[in-house]
């Protein structure tokens, strides 16, 4: 699968003037602040202190549903770095004009791109988010230090992935756009800011203990992180041009 073709659809219409274009923001947060590599000492549930050295997360097959139920569809995947600021942006473009009143996302790589073997863009393997041994994505990886943990030189991992139940870490995110809509109009380009915030990856429903879970690096607790995570993205504010 070709990772840089948009597939476009616009349900219910048989003929659509692609208007709009949107860029989409994720801004990556613990609690209230922004999240700074390795330099900024935070601390979970269980007030355990720890530094975070890298954050990385797929997002992907976009979806923009509007007030009368049409829906917008984008197929790319997109790479999230926090290490990289040129990552936290996405344009998706030829946006039928339309009030929308949610967007959805996929958080990770589902099953059938996961079985389509090497591929090129925010899916190249390069970017290493690609387990060879098991010939699948990772979804999200965090990583760091906890004085908590018992791992060597005090690390943190949690390279999470897999789409086989009961093992299943992709999760479907809906934002309700309803109290401020986006108003696609033509040539004009509109605004999504989101919030990740890290502090979900290890809480809620699971607190996360580092003494007791400082490495998930295969399907063994995965799904526990994953669970958590699900919550972890927040609406900021949509900008309207």
């Amino acid at each position: 699968m070709a990772t840089f073709m948009v597939a476009i659809s616009f349900c219910g219409m048989s003929s659509v003037k692609k208007a709009g274009g949107l860029t989409l923001n994720f801004s990556n947060y613990v609690g209230d602040n922004l999240l700074q590599l390795d330099s900024v000492q935070y601390k979970n549930e269980l007030a355990q202190q720890f530094t975070i050295s890298n954050l990385k997360y797929y997002v992907g097959k976009f979806r923009l549903i509007s007030a009368t139920g049409s829906v917008y569809k984008d197929d790319n995947y997109f790479l999230v770095n926090a290490a990289e600021p040129s990552s936290l942006n996405f344009f998706l473009a030829d946006i039928p004009i339309a009030d929308y009143t949610s967007i959805s996302f996929t958080l990770g790589v589902d099953s059938i791109d996961n079985c389509s073997g090497v591929q090129t863009g925010a899916l190249d393997p390069i970017n290493g988010m690609f387990w060879a041994w098991n010939t699948g994505y990772v979804f999200l990886k965090l990583e760091g230090k906890a004085k908590s943990s018992v791992s060597s030189g005090n690390m943190f991992e949690y390279h999470i992935g897999g789409y086989k139940a009961p093992h299943n870490c992709i999760h479907i995110i809906t934002i309700d756009l309803q109290n401020t809509p986006l108003k696609i109009k033509s040539e004009r380009y509109n605004l999504i800011a989101l919030k990740t915030d890290v502090l979900e990856i290890l809480k809620t429903p699971t607190t996360i203990n580092f003494s007791n879970l400082s490495s998930v690096i295969d399907f063994h607790n995965a799904t526990t992180i994953a669970d958590n995570y699900k919550d972890m993205f927040r609406l900021l504010y949509v900008k309207n041009e």
